[in-house]
């Protein structure tokens, strides 16, 4: 039987366009609770904002996911590529700083299998969505800076470490450095 829904294109590559994803932690477990995967995850996005030319408009990591809104500057990109290598090298990172400070913690990340043993991130890419229209885009980054509210983390958005939420609100610098030279809205 065909399953035509399979061979849609999961992420959509346009021009002009901003990207909401969201991705999850192995087993939707809190492993962002530890907050050097929090500051090797914030590296890892840094780093590949510039091999990739994208400019990083929002951001929050909560226990168990992450949401970023990312604006890629070329008008030749691969959302998929830019995943990839986030979570690739802030996997690897990760699982070897616990291996070599924290291994109790591993348990966590066993796959019951052989190859990988261990797994940081959900598999796939994640979901994206597409966002072009500044009303969008404003709807997004707040509904991003809340999610630490809705989740009862925190009373306000700024109140939680791991967000762009401090910079929309009060301009202060936080982790993952945030452009918005290509932004619609400011």
């Amino acid at each position: 039987m065909s399953r035509p829904h399979l061979n849609i294109p999961r992420h959509f590559n346009t021009p002009g366009h901003a990207h909401a994803l969201t991705f999850t932690c192995f087993k939707n477990k809190p492993l962002l609770r530890i907050d050097t995967a929090c500051s090797i995850l914030a590296d890892s996005i840094n780093k590949y904002r510039f091999q990739y030319n994208y400019e990083v408009w929002a951001y929050v990591f909560m226990p168990d996911h992450v949401h970023l809104l990312i604006y890629p500057k070329s008008d030749e990109y691969s959302i998929s590529a830019i995943l990839k290598s986030i979570k690739q090298s802030s996997a690897r990172q990760i699982i070897g700083y616990l291996k070599r400070e924290e291994p109790s913690k591993l348990r966590h990340l066993e796959t019951g299998q052989r190859s990988p043993k261990y797994r940081f991130w959900q598999r796939g890419g994640g979901y994206d969505r597409n966002y072009h229209s500044d009303a969008e885009i404003s709807k997004v980054i707040e509904y991003i800076h809340n999610n630490p509210v809705r989740s009862g983390l925190v009373s306000e958005p700024d109140e939680w470490e791991w967000s762009s939420a401090g910079y929309w609100l009060n301009g202060e610098a936080g982790r993952v450095i945030i452009e918005t030279t290509g932004m619609l809205i400011m």
